[in-house]
């Protein structure tokens, strides 16, 4: 199976959410990752949603997102002209992390106590499991935000 990007501008209103979200369900169209945030104007929405399927799905999921009511547009985005991010936030139990020099990784603390850390981390889901890795044999717990992306 093969991932590919959706960038859909809807319309703010109640209910947008509910009807793309049913439409996937009722296809029978998986959701790897679904973020929504307003763009510049506030009645416009930008939808980044990650599926999984091939490339006959994906033909018609771009066809069945652009027969939605309150969608403006919807492009599939060009794997090549993409740049992704996801915005994790790692707490560690306990355990320290290596040195800054030690990976390539853009990572920052923003809580720190006795009984471990949180740091935030942006970056693919590659760079989340380096990060981890980094913490073999420590307990920690992820919270993700969900893919976000644009066309360069």
């Amino acid at each position: 199976m093969k991932t590919r990007i959706f960038s859909a501008f809807v319309n703010n209103n109640s209910g947008v959410l509910t009807r793309i979200s049913g439409l996937f369900a009722r296809r029978g169209y998986n959701i790897k990752s679904l973020t929504v945030g307003e763009t510049t104007d506030p009645r416009v929405s930008r939808m980044t949603i990650e599926c999984l399927g091939d490339d006959r799905t994906f033909e018609q999921i771009e066809s069945q997102l652009g027969k939605v009511e309150d969608v403006i547009s919807v492009a599939m985005l060009d794997p090549e002209r993409t740049v992704c991010r996801e915005l994790f936030l790692i707490s560690v139990r306990s355990g320290a992390l290596p040195q800054r020099e030690e990976n390539d990784l853009d990572y920052r603390v923003v809580s720190q106590s006795a009984s471990g850390a949180v740091y935030e981390l942006c970056g693919t889901g590659e760079d989340l499991g380096r990060f981890c890795a980094l913490f073999d044999g420590v307990e920690f717990d992820i919270a993700r935000t969900g893919i976000t992306a644009v066309e360069k």
